[in-house]
């Protein structure tokens, strides 16, 4: 047992019965310090899974990785989750909203979105100015990633991914990597948050792009485990039948 968590933080631990899961949470809790309030919520919305998800590449190696050094961030696309949960922010599943309203729900409750992109997340701004000619256009939310060195885009989507919105983010990477970035920079990292990633068209609009960009659905509800665990389950029998071939 680590001195750096409470007796509190392992009753909530204890709970989990499959020991890579739980040493997984152990991990993380130490690196990221949760509160036992963190912790349970990280548990509660299935965040281990969520992370195997992420590229769709979860395996049997991926498991014992993220059960004996939590998740190492040390290339882009290591910040990704799938989905994000935004429980949160109070909000009806089925109710419509604005990509405004749910910029400012976010920026409201700053902390637990914080919380929620993970480690090394610093927030700089929303609406972040971007000048092309004489033309404004502005990022919805800007973050900063001190881990990566990075500047992080965010482009917030209240309906299904559309292929124009890749192409918008990547001209404001464009700009911040000339722009903004100073010499102790790495690239910036653009994601885009929507109800719908789609799946075959996206391959189309993600791919053959030099900028590191990232699309996931986010949800304002806590996800089934239950479900999140057979899709895993899937994609790991998935890898294996391919790597037999």
């Amino acid at each position: 047992m680590s001195e750096r968590l409470s007796w509190s933080h392992y009753c909530e631990l204890l709970s989990i019965s499959d020991k890579d899961k739980r040493h997984f949470y152990e991990v993380e809790c130490i690196n990221s310090k949760w509160s036992v309030r963190e912790l349970r919520r990280q548990i509660s919305s299935s965040l281990f899974e969520r992370l195997l998800l992420s590229n769709g590449e979860a395996n049997k190696q991926r498991v014992l990785d993220l059960a004996l050094k939590g998740n190492e961030i040390a290339k882009p696309e290591d910040i990704v989750k799938d989905p994000y949960v935004f429980e949160f922010l109070g909000i009806p599943e089925d109710k419509p909203m604005m990509e405004s309203d749910l910029e400012e729900a976010l920026v409201r409750q700053i902390e637990k979105f914080l919380l929620e992109l993970g480690k090394g997340f610093m927030f700089v701004g929303t609406q972040q100015r971007a000048t092309f000619g004489n033309v404004h256009y502005y990022v919805d939310m800007v973050f900063y990633n001190k881990i990566l060195r990075s500047y992080v885009l965010i482009e917030l989507k209240t309906i299904k991914l559309m292929p124009e919105a890749v192409g918008q983010l990547n001209m404001y990477l464009n700009y911040y990597a000339a722009e903004v970035n100073d010499e102790n920079d790495n690239p910036p990292i653009g994601l885009i948050l929507c109800t719908d990633k789609g799946n075959v068209d996206m391959q189309y609009a993600l791919g053959g792009l030099s900028n590191n960009i990232f699309a996931s659905k986010y949800v304002t509800y806590m996800p089934d485990k239950e479900q999140l665990l057979a899709q895993v389950e899937a994609v790991i029998l998935k890898n294996e039948e391919k790597n037999k071939k």
